[in-house]
């Protein structure tokens, strides 16, 4: 899959489109057009729909915006292609994304390179800062998206009988688990929030201040075998563990472990991007794709708690911005294995915490449509930290906020333990 880039070496912002651009491409590489078409539950959304409105998006508040006489490749891909941008027009149910057969996928290629040419266009010369701006959210919104894409391929490769793999080869071996050691922080007033120069979404501004009471966080992620010993003390069947709407949510959906792991000849099995694996040689890697309410139950039954967010920034302040991400194409957590130290912090998975998604104190969104990108979801959601193994190594920073209903499970998501100091 290629699209209709010009090879000749890139600088600058435009080389950085090309990048992304052809990231989501090279993620697709592996799938068949069926594999493309599948819709495996309501969070998802097929693959060819996130190369289709990830391109929506630049013809949208870009060309359309900003290109005199600009001509849309198909006037209907404003609204088939809209997510949930209101202002902009009425959209599709998302549940039926994976409905659409046509536009085909080479036509949905074509719109791609038609769309990358015209950027490319725009972006010669000298670009207006409100230009190169809305390039670049366009860009994070892509490399969202790629994230996206990675968690609805898993979903629909996990719901075909065959169980296929995404990717061949083995994980690394996963080795003996690291004691877990506490980080003290002394707490104290302390400012949380995007500072200086670089990209952030709205959501991470502005900066301010912030009481914590002295905290200690895990050195590591909660991992499988701790998660497995407290399934093993009934941890799905003790009501006086779960919040009120999780314990209906397990006996709704009748969960009794993470998403992905299924029990086959009496031994746990796990379902990865590189297919099945046993448990046991995933022991000591992080429990991965758990829910708000499992996280929060599995901290209760441990006595301890999650972080609040500001925790969890306040700790990552000064952690250097690396971890297993997407480039390093392992595709799931891999085990600590440092001796010392907080770890883990970016990449293998987000790590849910005890923070609803609210806007911080002075919040803004926005002007215009691109306010409907984050504001209008401050509700019903609980916030994420860190990067996962599909997250982009230049998506991730200690202010990020990720957020997801409570209930979610599909997207590469664990636990940290927290606990107040005496």
């Amino acid at each position: 899959m290629k699209s209709t880039f010009a090879e000749a070496l890139r600088s600058g912002l435009d080389r950085q489109f090309c990048n992304v651009r052809r990231q989501t491409e090279s993620l697709c590489e592996p799938l068949s057009p069926e594999d493309m078409m599948v819709q495996s539950c309501p969070e998802a959304s097929p693959a060819k729909w996130h190369l289709a409105h990830t391109t929506w998006f630049f013809e949208t508040f870009l060309l359309s915006e900003f290109v005199s006489g600009y001509k849309p490749f198909d006037p209907d891909y404003r609204w088939l292609f809209n997510s949930y941008y209101n202002a902009v027009s009425q959209q599709p149910v998302k549940q039926l994304r994976g409905s659409f057969s046509r536009p085909s996928l080479e036509d949905i290629l074509a719109y791609r390179g038609f769309v990358d040419a015209a950027m490319l266009r725009l972006m010669k010369g000298d670009v207006p800062a409100e230009v190169e701006r809305r390039i670049t959210l366009g860009l994070n919104h892509e490399q969202q998206h790629q994230e996206l894409l990675a968690y609805d391929i898993k979903n629909a490769f996990w719901t075909n009988p065959l169980h296929p793999a995404y990717r061949d080869g083995a994980l690394p071996e996963s080795g003996m688990a690291r004691p877990v050691q506490w980080i003290g922080h002394e707490g104290g007033l302390v400012e949380i929030g995007h500072r200086g120069k670089g990209f952030c979404f709205d959501n991470e501004l502005p900066r301010h201040k912030v009481f914590l009471k002295p905290f200690d966080l895990a050195s590591r992620l909660v991992n499988c075998g701790e998660y497995l010993d407290f399934m093993r003390d009934g941890g799905y069947e003790r009501a006086e563990l779960w919040l009120s709407d999780g314990w209906d949510m397990v006996r709704a959906q009748q969960w009794r472990a993470p998403l992905y792991w299924f029990e086959e000849d009496g031994a746990w099995r796990v379902f990865t991007l590189r297919g099945s694996v046993a448990l046991s040689e995933l022991i000591a890697t992080p429990v991965c794709h758990v829910s708000y309410y499992e996280a929060d139950a599995f901290a209760r039954w441990s006595g301890k708690r999650l972080p609040t967010e500001a925790e969890w920034e306040i700790a990552a302040e000064g952690v250097p911005v690396n971890g297993n991400l997407v480039e390093s194409g392992t595709l799931h957590p891999i085990a600590a294995n440092a001796e010392d130290g907080l770890q883990q912090m970016f990449g293998d998975v987000w790590e849910w915490t005890a923070s609803a998604y609210l806007g911080y104190p002075g919040y803004a969104a926005l002007p215009g449509a691109l306010g409907e990108y984050n504001g209008k979801f401050m509700s019903n959601q609980m916030v994420l930290r860190g990067g996962s193994a599909v997250t982009p190594d230049q998506h991730v920073r200690a202010t990020y906020r990720n957020f997801f209903a409570p209930a979610s499970r599909w997207q590469f998501c664990g636990v940290r333990l927290a606990n107040r100091q005496e």
